[in-house]
């Protein structure tokens, strides 16, 4: 693996920034009753697999065992609409991220829908972040951290 630039120690207060939206994140999901922080694992490894960033898929999984969620709807995740294994907020919450990633706007009846299903604060903070693990798929995949050396805390 070749060597990159240590993006954590040359831009720490960018790193920052994102770190203290992530912990935003984690406090909104805790008490959500739609979107909790395990549908959030779910759309962080979804969003990686299509970005195909190694070291998110490798950490998402991790972090998604570690806090419960079954290998069988990890392993499912490439091909969950055709999976009998989700809810429908999870359902909504992935067809989101993916319609998200593609970078597709958001017409009227899109949104309509996950708004009906998730309510708009949920939305808000789903669509953020949705943004926020595409930016660091790109950041992972740009500066290569080790894959594999993720441990779950």
């Amino acid at each position: 693996m070749t060597l990159r630039a240590n993006y954590l120690d040359l831009a720490s207060k960018a790193m920052q920034i994102l770190m203290n939206q992530e912990s935003y994140l984690r406090e909104q999901f805790s008490v959500s009753e739609t979107v909790t922080t395990q549908v959030w694992e779910l759309v962080k490894l979804r969003v990686s697999q299509i970005n195909q960033c190694a070291f998110c898929i490798d950490m998402h999984s991790k972090d998604a065992l570690s806090q419960g969620e079954t290998l069988e709807r990890i392993l499912g995740l490439s091909a969950w609409r055709d999976m009998p294994l989700y809810s429908e907020i999870e359902l909504v919450a992935l067809d989101w991220a993916e319609y998200l990633t593609a970078g597709k706007p958001a017409d009227d009846e899109n949104y309509k829908k996950v708004v009906q299903v998730l309510g708009e604060q949920t939305v808000v903070d789903l669509t953020i972040a949705i943004n926020a693990i595409n930016s660091w798929n790109r950041i992972a995949k740009t500066f290569k951290p080790e894959v594999g050396s993720y441990k779950p805390q």
